[in-house]
């Protein structure tokens, strides 16, 4: 498993299901062009790239560089680096018909040409995972009742809404986004500095 620091942004699921095989990385999905109304979306990965640095990997195809583009106008271009997939022709495995225009998406790309376009674009990777401070865990989640529990939709719900995410994340998401923005110890701070949510989590559901 390869490690990427940065945050990457490909187009849909089945994009981050190939890559989140042979990368271990923090992947967000645009929606293919849901991305071009989701404000929300776009806050957040304005806040990712400050937080770690944003990778762009789209399709080579016409609709993956007008993704591209967008996010290129929308998000400071020093926190972005924009990793490339040749053209090659064919269908994913998945599919019917090919694509309009024929060509395979990241979804079809084999490993090594992922790990190639990542490298071409800067990107600092490395063999085994960086060794780091504990990470925030599902576990973690379930014991401040973010999750498993009566009342974690309306936990998470007051949470995002705070901490000014996205109000659609599930919970896997949310664990995604948490730890790309903050250590283990700085998010349990933040959560004891906040009076009204730290009382929410301590009252049972009502």
């Amino acid at each position: 498993m390869i490690h990427v620091e940065e945050v990457i942004v490909v187009e849909g699921r089945y994009d981050k299901n190939t890559l989140s095989q042979i990368v271990d990385a923090i992947i967000v999905e645009t929606s293919g062009f849901g991305i071009f109304s989701d404000s929300e979306k776009l806050i957040l990965l304005r806040k990712l790239a400050n937080e770690r640095g944003l990778v762009v990997l789209t399709d080579s195809d016409g609709a993956g560089f007008v993704i591209r583009n967008f996010l290129k106008g929308a998000i400071d271009p020093a926190k972005v680096k924009h990793a490339y997939i040749p053209d090659v022709p064919g269908k994913e495995r998945r599919k019917e018909h090919a694509s309009k225009e024929g060509k395979l998406g990241v979804e079809g790309m084999r490993p090594e040409v992922l790990l190639t376009a990542l490298r071409r674009a800067g990107v600092a990777v490395s063999e085994t995972n960086v060794p780091g401070e504990d990470p925030i865990t599902k576990a973690d989640l379930y014991a401040i009742g973010l999750s498993g529990g009566a009342c974690s939709a309306e936990r998470r719900a007051l949470l995002l809404k705070k901490l000014e995410l996205p109000e659609r994340l599930t919970p896997n998401a949310l664990l995604d986004v948490l730890n790309a923005l903050y250590t283990r110890e700085a998010f349990f701070l933040l959560l004891r500095a906040d009076a009204d949510f730290a009382g929410f989590l301590t009252e049972d559901c009502k």
